[in-house]
């Protein structure tokens, strides 16, 4: 009976897992690639809790399905960091390709000329629908990144996506602020200190939109004036919350969150608004200091990127500034290097 059931889940993509017995301690989550739930065990307390729950799922070996390591490889996505974009796309990709393969493949017989088959497929097998040559390399990607996964976990003895080459599309390199904008901007932005500390965060600190909106008072170190500190946390959903990183801002920075912090008052959140809120401020010194160009938070930041390059920051160090991951970096490094670089 029980053999007859562990078979009829696995003919349509649930992944074996071990019997469970609901209380108010387990939660259910449904199955990637069907409609019936996998028990995981729910955290006492979701909010001080580091990791995702864990699924409990029997080990992977090189006969288990594609449909049995969806789940283990969102696991592993989670407890990498990876973004809540990333994983949508990587779990979608596993989809794709597993339609394409079969569901019930054993990892350990898939070959480097199957995912070329299927690569070749998404590219030239639909009239009038190729993807975007930034898609197909994020698929490559997904590619290299589950199969080197099941290697490194000892479930497959040799990846077939080894020498498969990521070929990434350049995109075109923004159009950054010279020197005298910037001081234009920073001239203007003198006149409000919220708009002022904003600029100091992304132009000397070099932090993503995301990070400005997660900055608490609390994360800012003004025990030495003349060398204030901040300190980005990663969020504890990211699986990263013990890791963070030390960015050291003019000395001027200290007596701007003074002005902004008597003005504004802020009490925990340093900007208690929304992202939209950001841009407006933004654009609002923009206009006022006569830049034409079309700028951005993303824009301030390529430009702090630069600038340290320019300086003789090492690409290694500047992409730890930046807080960006190893496959993150390869997009940007050589953006950032063509722009510093220039010939």
């Amino acid at each position: 009976m029980e053999q007859d059931t562990q078979h009829k889940n696995q003919s349509i993509g649930v992944p074996n897992t071990t019997t469970i017995v609901p209380d108010d301690t387990t939660v259910l989550q449904s199955n990637l690639f069907a409609d019936t739930p996998t028990v995981i065990v729910k955290p006492t307390d979701p909010s001080e809790t580091p990791f995702p729950p864990l699924v409990r799922t029997h080990p992977l070996t090189d006969q288990s399905s594609l449909a049995a390591c969806a789940i283990p490889y969102q696991q592993e996505l989670l407890l990498r960091g990876k973004s809540n974009y990333t994983v949508i796309c990587f779990l979608s990709d596993l989809r794709m390709f597993s339609s394409f393969i079969g569901l019930d493949t054993p990892v350990g017989r898939i070959t480097k000329e199957q995912l070329t088959d299927w690569l070749m497929k998404l590219k030239f097998g639909n009239k009038g629908q190729t993807p975007a040559p930034k898609t197909m390399a994020r698929r490559v990607t997904f590619l290299k990144n589950f199969f080197t996964w099941l290697a490194r976990e000892g479930i497959i003895r040799e990846d077939p996506s080894s020498s498969l080459v990521l070929e990434r599309p350049l995109p075109p390199l923004p159009e950054l602020l010279f020197e005298d904008e910037i001081q234009r901007l920073l001239g203007v932005a003198a006149e409000d200190p919220r708009c002022q500390c904003l600029l100091y965060l992304v132009l000397h600190a070099g932090l993503k939109k995301e990070e400005v909106m997660g900055l608490k008072l609390s994360h800012i170190d003004l025990s030495d004036q003349q060398s204030p500190m901040i300190t980005i946390h990663f969020a504890p959903s990211t699986g990263k919350q013990h890791r963070e990183r030390r960015l050291a801002l003019p000395s001027e920075f200290s007596t701007v969150l003074k002005e902004y912090q008597a003005k504004h008052h802020p009490t925990n959140e340093l900007f208690d608004c929304t992202d939209r809120n950001l841009n407006y401020i933004l654009g609002r010194v923009v206009k006022a200091a006569g830049i034409q160009k079309r700028v951005t938070l993303q824009l301030l930041r390529d430009t702090f990127a630069v600038r340290q390059l320019k300086a003789g920051v090492t690409p290694e160090a500047l992409r730890e500034k930046l807080g960006l991951s190893d496959e993150a970096w390869l997009e940007s490094r050589e953006k950032y290097r063509r722009l510093a670089f220039a010939r």
